[in-house]
C-alpha cells in the first residue's frame, strides 16, 4: 500500500475515533463550562475532581486498551475465539478494578486534605466524587467494548454512541446544575449525577449494538465463566498500559494539586487550559488508537513493510494537527479562554490573563505530546508495553514533575513554571519512545505473535 493509501486508511479508521474521543472529552468540557458559569469555586472543584477521577480511570483503562491490539491481531489471523476470549477477560478485569477503587472515591476528602488541599475545596471535590465515582464502573466497561469494536474497524458506531452520550450529559447538566425545567438546583452534585447517568446510557447502547451487529462473537454467553489463561495475558499486557497512561495523567493531576497550592484563580485558569489542550490531544489519541489497530493487524500478519509505511503516515498526520493547534493557541487565545467564563464573573480578568499565558506554553508542548502518544500507540500494536512503561514513568516523574516543582516554586515562576515542567517531561517521553519503536520494536514484526 502506498503512503497515500495509508493516509486514507488511517483517516477512515481514525477520524471516527478522533470524533469519539472529542465527544468523550466534551462531557468533561460541558461540566467545566457550565460549572464555570455557575461559579469559580465549583469550577476549581470540578477541575480537581476530574483530575482525581481520571487518574484511576486511566489506570483501569489499561485492560480495555490491551483488548485493542489483541483483538486486532486475532482478527488478522481470523481467530474469532481469541477475539471473544480477550474481550471477555478485558470486561472481567475492568469491572474488578472499578469495584476495588470505589472506596478511594468515597474517602476522597480525607485523601485530598492529606495532600495539602484547602478544606473547603477538598469538601467540594468529595461532594462531586462520591456521586461521579460510581460512573467508573460503566465507563471502563464501555471502554472495553469500544476497544473491541474499534479493533474490528467498527469505529463509526463508537463515534455515534459517544456523541449521544455527550448530548445527554449536556441536557442533564443544564437541568440539574442550574435547576432548569423544574429540576432541583444541585450545582456540583448535578454535574456528577449527569456524568453517571451518561455513562450508564452509553453502556446499555454499546452492549445492544455489539449483540445485534456481531452475534456470532457471542460475547456475553456464559460471561461469568473464568478464562484464566487469557485473563493472565490481558493482565500482563494491560497493566503496563494502565501504569503508562496513569503516569502521564497523574503528572497532570499532580500539577493540578500544585496549582491548588498557589490559589483558586491559577487552578481555574489551569482547568480551562488543560481542558482545551486535552481536547486537541484527543486528535492525537485517536490517531494513536488507529496506529495501534493497524500496527496490530500488521503484527498479526507479520508484515513489516506495511507497519513501517503506516507508522510514517500516522506521524505525518499528527504533525499536521500540531501545526493547526499551535496556530489557534497563539492566534486566538483570549476568545478560547473567555468561552469558559461568564462575562460578569468576579475573577474573569485574572483568569483570562493567566489562561492566555498558559495557553501559549501549551502550544509549545503540542509537538512532544503528540509524538509520545503516537509512539505509544505504535508500540502497543506490536504488544511492546513493559519497557515503554518504564520509559514513561521515568520521563514524567523523574524529569517532568521535579522540573515543574523547581520552576514553579523554587525559581518562583508559579503557574507558568509548572507548565514548563510538563513540557520537559513530555519531551523526554516523546523522544525516547520514538527511538524505542524505530530502533527496536518494529523489528519484532514478522515474528509469531504471543
Amino acid at each position: 500500500m502506498s503512503y497515500a493509501g495509508h493516509v486514507r486508511a488511517i483517516l477512515s479508521l481514525g477520524l471516527p475515533l478522533i470524533g469519539g474521543h472529542v465527544a468523550q472529552m466534551a462531557i468533561g468540557i460541558t461540566d467545566t463550562v457550565m460549572l464555570g458559569w455557575y461559579g469559580v469555586a465549583p469550577l476549581a472543584a470540578v477541575t480537581l475532581g476530574h483530575s482525581y477521577f481520571f487518574v484511576f480511570f486511566m489506570l483501569g483503562s489499561g485492560f480495555a486498551l490491551a483488548v485493542m491490539p489483541l483483538v486486532s491481531a486475532a482478527s488478522a489471523r481470523g481467530d474469532e475465539v481469541a477475539i471473544r476470549r480477550s474481550t471477555r477477560m478485558g470486561l472481567w478485569l475492568s469491572l474488578a478494578f472499578a469495584l476495588v477503587i470505589m472506596p478511594v472515591m468515597w474517602w476522597s476528602q480525607t485523601i485530598l486534605s492529606a495532600l495539602g488541599q484547602e478544606p473547603e475545596l477538598a469538601a467540594d471535590v468529595a461532594q462531586y466524587l462520591r456521586i461521579a465515582g460510581w460512573g467508573l464502573v460503566p465507563a471502563l466497561l464501555v471502554m472495553v467494548i469500544k476497544s473491541y469494536l474499534a479493533a474490528l474497524e467498527r469505529t463509526q458506531v463508537v463515534l455515534w454512541i459517544t456523541l449521544m452520550a455527550a448530548v445527554a450529559n449536556g441536557i442533564v447538566n443544564y437541568a440539574l446544575i442550574f435547576g432548569n425545567w423544574g429540576a432541583p438546583e444541585l450545582g456540583l452534585q448535578g454535574a456528577a449525577i449527569a456524568s453517571v447517568t451518561t455513562q450508564f446510557i452509553s453502556l446499555l447502547a454499546i452492549i445492544a449494538y455489539a449483540r445485534r451487529a456481531l452475534p456470532h462473537h457471542d460475547l456475553f454467553r456464559r460471561i461469568w465463566r473464568p478464562d484464566w489463561e487469557v485473563l493472565g495475558s490481558v493482565f500482563r499486557l494491560g497493566l503496563p498500559i494502565g501504569l503508562t497512561t496513569v503516569s502521564e495523567v497523574s503528572l497532570f493531576a499532580a500539577t493540578a494539586f500544585m496549582m491548588g497550592w498557589i490559589g483558586t484563580v491559577p487552578l481555574a485558569a489551569h482547568g480551562i487550559v488543560i481542558t482545551v489542550s486535552g481536547a486537541t490531544f484527543m486528535v492525537h489519541l485517536g490517531l494513536s488508537n488507529a496506529a495501534t489497530i493497524r500496527a496490530g493487524n500488521a503484527f498479526g500478519r507479520g508484515d513489516r513493510a506495511h507497519m513501517r509505511r503506516g507508522a510514517i503516515a500516522v506521524c505525518a498526520l499528527s504533525l499536521v494537527m500540531v501545526a493547526l493547534t499551535v496556530a489557534a493557541f497563539l492566534g486566538i487565545p483570549e476568545p478560547i479562554v473567555g468561552l469558559f467564563l461568564e462575562a460578569d464573573a468576579p475573577a474573569r480578568a485574572e483568569v483570562i490573563a493567566l489562561g492566555v499565558t498558559l495557553l501559549a506554553v501549551a502550544a509549545l508542548f503540542q509537538l512532544v505530546d503528540g509524538a509520545q502518544v503516537i509512539a505509544l500507540g505504535l508500540l502497543r500494536g506490536v504488544q511492546d508495553t513493559t519497557v515503554p512503561m518504564i520509559i514513561a514513568i521515568f520521563a514524567y516523574w523523574a524529569v517532568g514533575l521535579p522540573a515543574a516543582y523547581v520552576l514553579g516554586f523554587t525559581f518562583g515562576f508559579g503557574a507558568v513554571g509548572l507548565w514548563f515542567g510538563l513540557v520537559f517531561g513530555l519531551a523526554g517521553a516523546g523522544i525516547i519512545l520514538m527511538l524505542r519503536f524505530w530502533r527496536h520494536s518494529i523489528r519484532t514484526v514478522g515474528r509469531a505473535p504471543a
